[in-house]
């Protein structure tokens, strides 16, 4: 069949073309429309569940542990040795003891800084920081502790002998009027007790003492104007053995009740100076102080030494003293106790009087520390 031309009459065929001509011109633009839409998107896109397209979903952090060994300088394990585990949290910080294999682990911690404290007595502190990975096995370098370096405060405490020895000295220093001995008095309350050579040694300082030789001498020549002791007869010859006999009483008398008896029955002879307290307390103490005495151990005691020094050198002055002055038993102890009274009169002297005769007793007051 052949084409035939078909012919429309005026407005309708206009109408016609015109039709046509739209559909030509608006499929292409449809059809580029369609190829630029966005592809569809799914729930979770758009912001049904999780996060934007452009977001991601943050890295859970899982804990890690650490682990160490500690060492000597031979490279020995270090078996109790501390290790502290200190994190910013204090709540996190760990304390453990190093094992037999000088080892100690920290399980379960927490991703971060972290500073190792590592101590044991007797060696230096050594100190690690380092920083946790999540999940990471922390193998810490073997750690070495060296010998402590102590600083040592060293205090030289003199012996008692040296204290007692300079406090000797001082007492060698005072005499009455600035002449007369005044050796077996301390001033100090608290003195160091003196050793058995201490005690020999300032029994012969007084025995040879010049001013000793001097009163002896006044004395004799006392008893010689007086006719005392007769039997020596007067002159030269009775003065030289009243003089004997004086000097002979004071050195036994200092010798046996100062320094022997007191090394046996370490006891100390001198006279502690109390100027405290009433008037009436310092009279009683004084007259205690002729039967009582400090010990050795700073305690007080029966005057053992200077009750039986009296007796003593008493019995022995029946050797060189006239027959007829000899004194029987009798006599010896009642001397004894008369001399007992002259300690206790003595002791008040120097309580009251004799301290401020002596010049140098007052810078010997203060007690030793």
């Amino acid at each position: 069949m052949g084409w035939t031309a078909v012919t429309m009459p005026g407005r309708r065929a206009k109408t016609v073309w015109l039709s046509l001509g739209f559909l030509l011109w608006a499929l292409p633009a449809c059809a580029l429309a369609q190829s630029q839409e966005p592809p569809p998107t799914s729930g979770v896109e758009n912001g049904q569940a999780g996060t934007s397209a452009h977001g991601q979903l943050p890295r859970p952090q899982s804990s890690g542990s650490i682990h160490g060994t500690v060492v000597d300088s031979t490279g020995a394990f270090i078996v109790g040795a501390r290790a502290k585990l200190t994190r910013d949290d204090p709540s996190q910080n760990q304390e453990v003891s190093t094992d037999n294999n000088g080892q100690f682990s920290f399980a379960n911690i927490s991703p971060g800084l972290f500073q190792l404290t590592i101590t044991l007595q007797g060696f230096a502190t050594q100190t690690i920081s380092g920083i946790l990975s999540s999940g990471e096995v922390y193998n810490v370098p073997p750690t070495t502790l060296a010998i402590a370096t102590n600083v040592t405060e060293v205090r030289v405490v003199p012996k008692v002998v040296e204290v007692a020895e300079d406090e000797i000295k001082e007492q060698e220093k005072q005499r009455v009027l600035g002449v007369i001995p005044n050796f077996y008095v301390s001033y100090i309350s608290n003195a160091a007790p003196l050793s058995p050579k201490q005690k020999f040694e300032l029994a012969w300082k007084t025995s040879v003492d010049p001013v000793t030789f001097g009163l002896n001498g006044a004395i004799a020549g006392i008893q010689q104007a007086q006719n005392d002791f007769s039997g020596y007869g007067q002159g030269a010859q009775g003065y030289a053995k009243r003089y004997g006999a004086s000097y002979a009483n004071l050195t036994i008398g200092t010798f046996i009740g100062g320094a022997i008896l007191p090394s046996l029955f370490k006891q100390d002879p001198r006279y502690f100076y109390k100027g405290t307290g009433s008037t009436r307390s310092r009279i009683l103490y004084a007259i205690a102080n002729s039967v009582i005495c400090k010990g050795d151990n700073k305690r007080w005691q029966a005057n053992y030494s200077g009750i039986l020094g009296g007796l003593a050198a008493g019995g022995i002055s029946n050797l060189y003293y006239p027959s007829q002055d000899r004194n029987g038993a009798a006599l010896t102890f009642e001397n004894a106790l008369i001399g007992i009274g002259e300690s206790a009169a003595a002791n008040i002297l120097q309580e009251f009087v004799v301290r401020r005769l002596t010049p140098s007793a007052s810078k010997n007051q203060q007690a030793r520390p």
